[in-house]
């Protein structure tokens, strides 16, 4: 991550990313737009893989990110 990429602000809304990860967190949606899609990819193939099963824990994992998760995948900060 260069400094130049320190200051620069993401074109994806904090707020966005919080709605996105409390209503379809399960499904890693939230990661997906923030550019981490290896998690969202796991989010998406545990809720899918175990029928609806795993949902809970994944949407679990989504709020914590929603609350913790501050810079999108290239390290800038959400807007």
């Amino acid at each position: 991550m260069s400094q130049d990429s320190a200051l620069e602000t993401s074109k994806t809304s904090r707020v966005l990313y919080i709605v996105l990860a409390i209503f379809l967190g399960e499904f890693g949606v939230h990661n997906f737009l923030a550019g981490y899609t290896q998690k969202g990819l796991i989010q998406l193939l545990v809720t899918v893989f175990t029928c609806g099963i795993g949902a809970s824990i994944m949407w679990i994992w989504a709020l914590i990110e929603a609350a913790t998760v501050t810079n999108d995948s290239e390290g800038r900060k959400f807007s």
